[in-house]
């Protein structure tokens, strides 16, 4: 995601200097055109705008606290990235002790429709800060909605993620059972994809089903995992009823167990074809259903 909006604004004119841990996308960055730091600290040092992209809670507050401590902080940071709102409202505080205003920016779509612009992103916090860099949002993303408070963009992502997480195995049960019927999936896919039953999820996800590999992630499932977590702290904080969101994630839990950690959450359909009794593409898949208490 990160280096898919670091592409766009070096193309939409910006001077872009990134950092990332991993020594290949820093150089990956080099060669398309940006310029490099040794750290996050050393990147508030060169910019006025930060955009945070980052993979755990404790990955964010450390960069606040980097941020915090170099000699020139940037302005503000707009912080992309799904996670709990108490986490970022504890780097929030960080950087407000330095003066640098965080925004709550998570972003809807993943690292591919990033690479496209077919991303939108959710803004919330301080309504001044979200117009000064909202040009900047334009530069990479399809569409931009401010929604009120700090923390609320963060709430609206998980409600359209609850969604994204039920789309997609009402997706696979869907292909599976046209399989079982003796239809073809890719014919079953141009067809509701044409119609009422279409989503976005099916348009992304329904062509690596209907193939069965899921090597080409735009969300692996390891990294869903998180977000899935996340999704179920906040809604039993606010004591509101999961069933669908609840069912899927036994399915979610089954296809981790059949070894698909570093692929697409499709694989969830491998799940249920195993449960078909017309395995995926790879080992154990009943078994593994069962052990997930998927029946």
């Amino acid at each position: 995601m990160g280096s898919a909006i670091a592409g766009h604004l070096l193309r939409g004119g910006y001077r872009v200097i990134g950092y990332d841990v991993l020594e290949d996308r820093r150089d990956a960055h080099r060669r398309a055109g940006g310029a490099t730091a040794s750290s996050a600290r050393e990147v508030a040092g060169e910019s006025s705008v930060v955009i945070s992209s980052l993979p755990s809670s404790d990955a964010l507050l450390r960069t606040a606290a980097e941020l915090r401590r170099a000699p020139r902080r940037p302005r503000v940071v707009v912080e992309t990235s799904t996670l709990p709102v108490a986490v970022k409202e504890k780097a929030r505080r960080t950087l407000a002790a330095a003066g640098t205003i965080l925004l709550d920016c998570p972003l809807s779509g993943t690292g591919a429709q990033a690479r496209t612009k077919d991303i939108v992103v959710y803004a919330s916090g301080d309504r001044a800060a979200w117009r000064g860099v909202v040009l900047i949002a334009r530069t990479f993303s399809r569409a931009q909605y401010y929604v009120g408070p700090f923390g609320s963009a963060s709430k609206l992502k998980f409600v359209a993620n609850l969604l994204v997480a039920v789309h997609n195995v009402a997706a696979a049960e869907a292909l599976v059972l046209a399989r079982q019927a003796g239809l073809d999936p890719a014919m079953v896919l141009e067809a509701v994809s044409d119609g009422a039953g279409s989503s976005r999820v099916l348009q992304l996800r329904g062509p690596m089903m209907v193939a069965g590999d899921y090597s080409a992630a735009t969300m692996k499932l390891e990294v869903w995992k998180k977000d899935m977590g996340i999704i179920a702290d906040f809604a039993r904080g606010v004591g509101a009823p999961t069933p669908l969101f609840t069912a899927s994630a036994a399915i979610y839990e089954a296809a981790l167990d059949m070894g698909y950690h570093q692929e697409d959450t499709a694989a969830v359909c491998a799940v249920l074809q195993a449960m078909a009794k017309r395995p995926g593409r790879r080992r154990g898949g009943s078994r593994a259903a069962a052990r997930a208490g998927v029946r």
